[in-house]
C-alpha cells in the first residue's frame, strides 16, 4: 500500500477550506483530501448558482470582471478565519476574503485563470498563489482537434442535415475538403493548451508552425514535436487553419482585421480560448463574405450566444458552447494535483510550474 504524502508541519496538521461549487464537487476533495494526511478540512461551503445554464453565465462574468464579480457569502468569510490554506475553482477570491483569514499561507486556484483571484492583493500580503493551467488542457486539445476535422470535414453540417432528413451533397467548402494530412496548422500561443494541439496532431503527419512571445526557439517541445517558430503575422498568411491558444492579461483584440486579411480564402479559424482576444464583428463578415473557407468557435463574447448572432445563421461555421474543458475528470484530478505541488513546494523545495508569488 502507497504511503500517504503527510504535508504536517513540525506534527500540526495544515488547515485547509476547500470551496465547491457546481463543476467542483464536494467528493472530489473528498476523495482527494483521503489520499493525505496532515492535512484537515475545517469547511467546505459553497459557491455560486446550483445549475449548469446560470453557473456559465457567473463563469463569464468572473473571468470579465474579476475577483469582485460577486458579493460572497457571510459563510465564506467565516469559514476562512482559521485557515492555512483556501482552495477554490470558481469562487471569486478578493482582496477582503484574505484579509479573513490572518493565517492564509497559500491560495489553490484548480483552474488554468486567475480571473477569480485578486493577485495584487495576494502578492501584497505575501500569500502565493498555485492554479493548474493544465486541469482542463487535455479535454480542451481533445475539442479543438475535434473542431478542426468537423469544420474541414462538414461532421455538423452533415449531421445536422441527415437529422432534417436531407442528403447533402453541396457543403460551403466543396472543392477545397481536405485531409488534415500534409497541411500547415497555425498555433497562436504554445502555452499548456497549443503544447498538447501539437502533441496530438502528431499522427496526422501535418506542419505545424507557432507564434508566443514568451517562448524561444530552444524549447524542448519546439524540438520534440517539429514546430517552426514564427511571428503571428506569418501563421495567419501561411497557415490553413489557425487555432488560437493564447492569454491576453489586457483583454485587448489579438486577431482584427488586419490579421484575418492575411488568411488563405481556404484557410479555417479556429479558437477555443477566449473571445475578447478575437474582433468577432469582422470574423462574422469575412464568414459571411466567404474571404475565408470557414471557422470553429467555442467561446462568444456574450455568452449564452444570442439567437439572434450573424453566427447562428452562417452555413460555414462550426459552434459549441463552452464547454471544451468540461469533463468529469479535469475537475476531479486538479486538486490531488495541486496539493501534490504544494508539498514539493513546501518539503522538496520545488517550485511549481504554475506559481505566483
Amino acid at each position: 500500500m502507497k504511503e500517504k504524502i503527510n504535508l504536517a508541519i513540525n506534527g500540526k496538521p495544515m488547515k485547509i477550506v476547500c470551496i465547491s461549487d457546481h463543476f467542483m464537487k464536494e467528493s472530489f476533495y473528498a476523495d482527494c483530501l483521503a489520499k493525505f494526511e496532515g492535512i484537515e478540512l475545517i469547511a467546505n461551503p459553497y459557491f455560486g448558482a446550483k445549475t449548469r445554464k446560470e453557473m456559465r453565465v457567473m463563469v463569464h462574468n468572473i473571468e470579465t470582471n474579476g475577483s469582485h464579480a460577486y458579493e460572497l457569502s457571510q459563510e465564506i468569510y467565516d469559514a476562512v478565519k482559521e485557515a492555512d490554506l483556501l482552495m477554490v475553482h470558481l469562487c471569486p477570491v478578493p482582496r477582503e476574503l484574505m484579509m479573513a483569514a490572518p493565517n492564509l499561507k497559500y491560495i489553490l486556484s484548480n483552474r488554468g485563470g486567475t480571473e477569480n483571484v485578486d493577485l495584487k492583493a495576494a502578492k501584497e500580503l505575501g500569500i502565493p498563489v498555485l492554479n493548474n493551467p493544465g486541469h482542463n488542457g487535455n479535454a480542451v486539445a481533445e475539442l479543438t482537434i475535434g473542431h478542426m476535422i468537423s469544420e474541414t470535414r462538414n461532421m455538423a453540417r452533415a449531421h445536422m442535415s441527415l437529422k432534417e432528413g436531407r442528403w447533402r451533397e453541396n457543403f460551403p467548402n466543396v472543392g477545397r475538403v481536405y485531409e488534415l494530412r500534409g497541411k500547415t496548422i497555425g498555433l497562436v500561443g504554445f502555452g499548456t493548451i497549443g503544447r498538447l494541439v501539437a502533441e496530438k496532431l502528431q499522427p496526422f503527419h501535418v506542419n505545424i508552425i507557432a507564434t508566443d512571445p514568451a517562448i524561444t526557439p530552444d524549447d524542448p517541445d519546439i524540438i520534440k514535436y517539429n514546430v517552426t517558430l514564427t511571428d503571428l503575422q506569418t501563421v495567419m498568411k501561411e497557415s490553413d487553419i489557425v487555432s488560437l491558444h493564447a492569454r491576453n492579461e489586457k483583454k485587448e483584440i489579438i486577431i482584427g482585421k488586419e490579421q484575418f486579411d492575411l488568411m488563405k480564402p481556404t484557410a479555417v479559424f479556429v479558437n477555443t480560448a477566449r473571445a475578447y482576444m478575437v474582433d468577432y464583428d469582422y470574423l462574422a463578415k469575412i464568414l459571411e463574405e466567404k474571404k475565408i473557407t470557414g471557422a470553429a468557435l467555442e467561446v462568444f463574447p456574450v455568452e449564452p450566444l444570442p439567437q439572434d448572432s450573424p453566427f447562428v445563421f452562417l452555413d460555414n461555421v462550426s459552434l459549441t458552447n463552452h464547454r471544451g474543458g468540461d469533463t468529469v475528470n479535469c475537475y476531479s484530478d486538479c486538486p490531488e494535483y495541486l496539493i501534490s505541488e504544494l508539498y514539493k513546494l513546501i518539503f522538496e523545495g520545488k517550485k511549481p510550474k504554475f506559481y505566483i508569488d
